[in-house]
């Protein structure tokens, strides 16, 4: 998992999380000029109206990608403008923006892809795309179908028609809004950067067995990353909020929020301490942690490393994995956040897919492709990051139903233990399941009870055994609302969300000190 201002290639299974941004390693732009999107006030004919994209020169494109046969094949067309606003001490000290435009051309026979890509949308450039994704096959011409139908979808992230992006001049105020109220809310404060990054990308989608599916797609967040200082000692934290939101969403509430998070939760660590070591109770705090349930377990259950039997759970569809009052789900259909998606990147309509049902494993996350394999219906699932990918089965908002507990029911089943509130670094092994993770905020539990914060602390497991580990949730499922989350895939990043309930795991790792209160 990345957090990141700008998509670039990302290691397999990596993740960086709040860390990420707080160092703010961004390219510079001379002005704030790049923060003003351009673009028309409706999603509907787009491509025909800016690049004269219609139905014959579609038809076109795909009849030269089947011109040596194939299942199936598929346009994806894309503009994207991306901007970010940073501030450093009250100070504009970065400056960023980013405008993609493009095609990508798939022909599909069987597991087999031939993909070909071009920023230029002339015809000839886009016919020498279409021809390269031919050469995948070596057979006689698919048809194409002769019409294209519209597809209509639920709108998850809705805006204003007239709406074209959020402009540098209405980030600026609320970075410094931000900015005013971390130095405000404590005196051992002594650096704060605050940033805004938002994305505004157009799609289109034609299929050669006639579906074309439009979409206009918010994407942004705001943040705030603080430096305390304490008798010489120094702490940070980060926190945001955002998700697939216009300007509106940026209220004075959300402003609040994230600068009391980051302050509160760096005050917080000059207290923390490291717990002892060993095999001990864990319990995953609402909201963020469902990151574990990403990393360590949603992966698994992607159709691809099924197909290809690198998951443990590739026999295991139909099975228990895990105690009857778990339930797990991959959704699209949330509104507003960041792994929300209208349509997915192969022209199927967002879903809501249950994964795990009362312990069964009952579906995988499928793409066209895997769908076809396990000849079932795709789920929605088919993403890539941008027109230079071709899709593949990625995850969208995952996490698990509550159960009948209180969070509070939950940790005084724990007795001795730790309480995760948050997690940063990871690392998973997607065939075995084996993963670690950085604990950034907890807290210690003794006797059933919250007791001293935590920090430099990693927990250690499996996430198939962690599965089956789980045996309390409480009623408290929370889904996580920052906008940063980006999960990587195939040198691919892609926008995610995740949830949990309180939830208790009966063993994990933990390595921490080998005595009770060890400082770090």
């Amino acid at each position: 998992m990345f957090i990141i201002f700008k998509m670039k290639p990302i290691p397999r299974r990596k993740f960086i999380r709040d860390t990420a941004l707080a160092g703010g390693a961004l390219l510079m732009l001379p002005s704030l000029k790049a923060c003003n999107v351009t673009g028309t006030q409706s999603t509907a004919n787009y491509f025909v109206k800016e690049f004269g994209i219609d139905d014959a020169l579609c038809q076109r494109l795909l009849a030269k990608a089947l011109s040596k046969g194939g299942d199936f094949a598929d346009l994806f067309f894309e503009y994207s403008v991306q901007n970010f606003l940073g501030l450093e001490d009250g100070k504009v000290n970065q400056s960023y923006g980013d405008i993609s435009l493009g095609v990508g051309i798939r022909t599909v026979k069987g597991e087999q892809i031939g993909y070909g890509f071009t920023q230029d949308l002339t015809e000839e450039s886009m016919m020498s795309a279409a021809a390269t994704a031919s050469t995948l096959c070596d057979m006689s011409a698919t048809p194409v179908d002769t019409r294209f139908n519209l597809l209509k979808t639920s709108n998850y992230y809705p805006l204003t028609p007239d709406f074209n992006g959020i402009p540098g001049k209405s980030k600026l105020p609320l970075l410094q809004n931000i900015n005013q109220k971390c130095f405000a809310l404590s005196p051992e404060i002594v650096k704060v950067n605050a940033g805004f990054s938002s994305t505004l990308k157009h799609t289109y989608i034609v299929t050669s067995d006639g579906v074309k599916a439009e979409d206009l797609i918010p994407l942004g967040f705001i943040y705030s990353s603080v430096v305390a200082e304490r008798n010489g000692k120094r702490e940070q934290s980060f926190y945001n909020l955002g998700g697939r939101r216009d300007l509106s969403y940026y209220t004075e509430d959300v402003i609040n929020e994230v600068a009391r998070k980051s302050v509160t939760n760096a005050l917080t660590l000059f207290d923390a301490i490291q717990p002892p070591a060993g095999e001990m109770p864990v319990v995953l705090g609402p909201g963020v942690t469902g990151i574990l349930l990403h990393e360590a377990i949603g992966h698994g259950m992607e159709a691809d490393f099924n197909r290809k039997k690198i998951s443990t759970y590739c026999t295991m569809i139909g099975k228990k994995v895990a105690e009857p009052f778990v339930t797990i789900i991959d959704d699209g259909t949330n509104m507003n956040l960041n792994g929300s998606i209208n349509v997915d990147d192969e022209g199927i309509p967002g879903k809501k897919t249950v994964l795990v049902e009362n312990g069964i494993l009952t579906s995988y996350i499928h793409d066209k492709i895997s769908a076809k394999y396990y000849n079932v219906e795709p789920t929605g699932n088919g993403r890539r990051q941008d027109f230079q990918n071709y899709p593949v089965p990625r995850m969208r908002n995952t996490y698990m139903m509550g159960g009948q507990a209180t969070p509070e029911d939950v940790i005084k089943e724990a007795g001795n233990g730790i309480y995760v509130e948050n997690v940063s670094n990871g690392q998973v092994k997607i065939g075995e399941g084996d993963f670690a993770f950085y604990v950034s905020q907890g807290r210690l539990i003794e006797n059933g009870k919250l007791t001293s914060p935590i920090k430099d602390v990693n927990i250690m497991g499996n996430g198939p055994k962690m599965l089956t580990n789980i045996i309390l949730a409480a009623n408290d499922l929370t889904m996580d609302h920052g906008g940063a989350g980006q999960c990587g895939k195939s040198g691919q990043g892609v926008p995610v969300s995740f949830g949990m309930p309180t939830c208790l795991v009966k063993s994990l790792t933990v390595g921490g000190t080998q005595q009770k209160g060890g400082k770090s």
